[in-house]
């Protein structure tokens, strides 16, 4: 059996196991609009944060 012929880096070794960690991100639906967006972040369609009107959207 061959034998590696120089020590794996860990950051080497990092990166090929953090390549399985990789996942769809989670989005969360707006129930006024129907708008998809990530959870804990203020909709960028509206505007709007845990029912409160955060952001002015107008142009």
């Amino acid at each position: 059996m061959g034998q590696p012929k120089r020590k794996q880096s860990k950051a080497r070794s990092r990166k090929r196991r953090g390549a399985n960690n990789f996942k769809a991100p989670q989005v969360s639906t707006d129930p006024t609009d129907g708008s998809a967006f990530m959870p804990h972040r203020v909709n960028p369609s509206n505007g709007m944060y845990r029912g409160r009107q955060v952001l002015d959207t107008e142009l």
